[in-house]
């Protein structure tokens, strides 16, 4: 049995980590990309069949480009941040079944069947991206996801002509603490929570 994390840990992941709207002005390396995904690809999927896409936004062009989509606000975001992630869904992430899940035919459960295959996607590439934002948090880096962007437009822009879909992006690199919020409400226990 492993023992639990310290409070240091702790705080650096959960309690004092934030949500960031603006960075110092401090690179993020390629070398810190590959290590978040090292990483979060060993959080868990359904039968191990991670179906999240990422697209690293780090040029100028690219940022600029993806900022194009996005609301106003978000926009300013995405061109000041070091790096700009789209977390992406492949809608045939099954088709790699045979090789990340080799116990089963798992692409079987998944052909034909839209409705489920839209759940899971959505379900576990939602996953992958908060497993990227405890990793980034986790080597020292703070992000800031969000929506607020054109879906349809930044899938034809950055995933056209593949079977993926974007689901959300996230700013990512040093944090300004001059641009974060006072901490907002997180309710206890009994108020979202039951034991049954």
């Amino acid at each position: 049995m492993t023992a639990a994390l310290n409070d240091a840990a702790l705080d650096q992941l959960f309690r004092t980590a934030r949500s960031y709207n603006g960075y110092l002005d401090k690179p993020v390396s390629e070398a810190q990309i590959h290590a978040i995904w090292d990483l979060m690809k060993f959080g868990p999927t359904s039968a191990n069949l991670l179906p999240a896409r990422f697209v690293w936004c780090t040029s100028t062009e690219a940022k600029e480009k993806l900022a194009g989509f996005a609301s106003s606000t978000n926009a300013d975001k995405i061109r000041k941040a070091p790096v700009t992630v789209i977390v992406g869904m492949d809608m045939e992430f099954y088709e790699h079944a045979p090789r990340l899940f080799p116990h089963a035919d798992a692409a079987s459960w998944f052909r034909g069947n839209t409705a489920m295959v839209e759940a899971t996607a959505v379900r576990n590439s939602a996953l992958q991206g908060a497993y990227l934002i405890m990793a980034a948090r986790a080597l020292g880096l703070d992000t800031g996801p969000m929506s607020g962007f054109d879906n349809a437009k930044v899938d034809e822009a950055f995933f056209g002509g593949t079977t993926v879909r974007s689901n959300f992006i996230s700013t990512l690199g040093y944090g300004d603490p001059a641009t974060i919020f006072d901490r907002l409400p997180r309710p206890p226990f009994e108020e979202f929570n039951r034991v049954a």
